[in-house]
């Protein structure tokens, strides 16, 4: 019988959430629907690779992972990912420090 691979040996609750609230993020992946988005069918392309939106929640799913809400400002609805589905852009005290005042 064939080994199968999950992230079910994953546990992020063990750490601190990767991403802060109102933190700028880029998809890296494109997301499909999986069923339970509403509005879109099975399989529909919710976000493309090179989106980008806020982190507007955090959640858990599974008692295992972070799921954030990421408020997609160009597609006008908010879709959760899971950590490993994104990149930082910025934080709030990287741009701080970087305006002369």
């Amino acid at each position: 019988m064939a080994k199968i691979s999950r992230d079910s040996d994953v546990v992020e609750l063990t750490a601190p959430p990767w991403f802060e609230y109102g933190q700028k993020v880029r998809v890296i992946k494109t997301i499909r629907n999986d069923g339970t988005f509403p509005g879109k069918d099975i399989g529909e392309v919710l976000v493309r690779k090179g989106d980008m939106g806020y982190v507007t929640s955090i959640g858990t799913f599974l008692q295992q992972f972070y799921i954030y809400g990421v408020d997609l400002i160009e597609h006008g609805y908010r879709v959760g990912l899971r950590g490993k589905e994104l990149e930082k852009i910025e934080t709030f005290s990287e741009t701080e420090s970087t305006t002369e005042i």
